[in-house]
């Protein structure tokens, strides 16, 4: 129950990188991912702006490594880029088991759903079966990354909405704290799909200009896709192996409010008990964290709840805060593990990135969003949030090593 839980390796995959290098460098010169939408066909293209990885699906099959022809969704293929380039970036090779017991907790919310939509209309116009009706289940993705990786000791696939890949990261540290695994690849990976796209459209929150988080002005999210993964082991482990340590894991949470489906608590209620019980969870005093990683969608509500519980905990020195989603959009499952991903860059590089296009403080909160890169503050303990629909709030710590 005592052992420490490390990070050994990282991989993303989104709209600022095909990698972790170039996603660090579109970090650093404040680029965005966010633009029109050119590679999903849909008719919303010229209204809506959204985080596209601009690579076709056999642009990423080359990419992974993978023949397209058996039957990878994008979502898949995502999922196998960032995961590759974690595991390998721990000094693992793929497809080539060692004695390390090994599990996988990987999560989606989107699974196969770009595949159904292009066959859904032949199998209801001809009957016309596909074998890609097999890769609309979100599991699918989560085996297709485990052959790849040659991991079979431990698979499972987490969907909680927008804190998917968080609690992803939450379950796979615990699996390592109860000696149940060694080493554990935690993370999720969502692609665009018209479902989604059309899904939030219908709940009136997507902006059709980049989002805004802790914005005055605020007018909703952007939507984005990509993939992020972690490699999580005991310190021990790490250690005996000799493995480069790029920081630890300290503190985590869970908390679900239930107010809405589709709605934070006004009060901020479930966010303030996740922030709270991640910093009871490493014995961390609140004046310790430097920074924090807000899930800061750029919705009135999101980004008001979000902001009253970080003011319940933290007033009145509140930690620097910013939102990364101006950069990547709103990958949705994969968000919390690529906003975990940026928030270990910060510890290891000693960087707090802005939230892009904010002007206007919020008239309900005390505090405004970091607006321009800071490279001069000591960076020790940052505060990754990922809030999801039906209130399920989940707080991860990222911690110096």
């Amino acid at each position: 129950m005592h052992k420490r839980v490390v990070i050994t390796g990282m991989g993303i995959i989104c709209a600022i990188g095909k990698n972790a290098e170039e996603a660090f460098i579109s970090l650093k010169q404040s680029r965005s991912g966010i633009g029109p939408i050119t590679i999903l066909k849909t008719k919303n293209k010229d209204n809506i702006p959204a985080a596209e990885i601009k690579l076709s699906d056999a642009e990423l099959a080359d990419l992974a490594g993978v023949d397209i022809k058996n039957y990878h969704t994008r979502t898949s293929l995502l999922g196998i880029i960032a995961a590759k380039e974690a595991f390998e970036s721990a000094g693992n090779k793929c497809g080539k088991p060692d004695e390390i017991l090994t599990g996988i907790v990987s999560s989606t919310t989107v699974g196969g759903m770009d595949k159904t939509e292009k066959h859904f209309y032949d199998f209801l116009s001809n009957n016309k079966y596909s074998q890609y009706i097999l890769t609309h289940d979100c599991s699918d993705s989560t085996k297709k990354i485990a052959d790849c990786l040659g991991i079979r000791n431990f698979l499972i696939t987490v969907s909680t909405a927008c804190s998917s890949s968080a609690n992803a990261i939450m379950f796979g540290a615990r699996l390592i704290k109860h000696g149940i695994i060694e080493r554990v690849i935690v993370g999720g990976t969502d692609a665009l799909s018209k479902f989604t796209l059309n899904g939030f459209n219908s709940l009136m929150i997507l902006d059709k200009q980049p989002c805004r988080p802790f914005d005055d002005n605020r007018n909703g999210l952007n939507l984005g896709e990509g993939a992020g993964y972690l490699i999580l082991e005991s310190e021990e482990v790490a250690l005996k192996n000799k493995k480069e340590i790029l920081c630890e894991l300290t503190g985590y949470a869970n908390a679900n409010d239930a107010y809405h489906q589709t709605a934070s608590s006004p009060d901020g209620f479930g966010q303030y008990l996740a922030i709270k019980q991640a910093l009871e969870k490493n014995g961390l005093s609140k004046e310790k964290i430097d920074y924090i990683n807000a899930h800061g969608t750029g919705t009135d509500n999101n980004d008001l709840s979000e902001g009253i519980a970080i003011e319940k905990v933290f007033a009145p020195n509140i930690p620097k805060v910013s939102s990364t989603k101006p950069f990547t959009g709103h990958t949705l499952a994969a968000s919390g593990a690529v906003e975990a991903i940026f928030s270990i860059m910060s510890i290891k590089h000693q960087i707090i990135f802005p939230n892009l296009n904010f002007s206007e403080k919020m008239k309900e909160l005390s505090f405004k969003p970091v607006e321009k890169i800071i490279t001069d503050s000591e960076i020790n303990h940052v505060i990754s949030n990922s809030f999801g629909f039906g209130g399920n709030d989940t707080s991860l710590i990222f911690s110096k090593y």
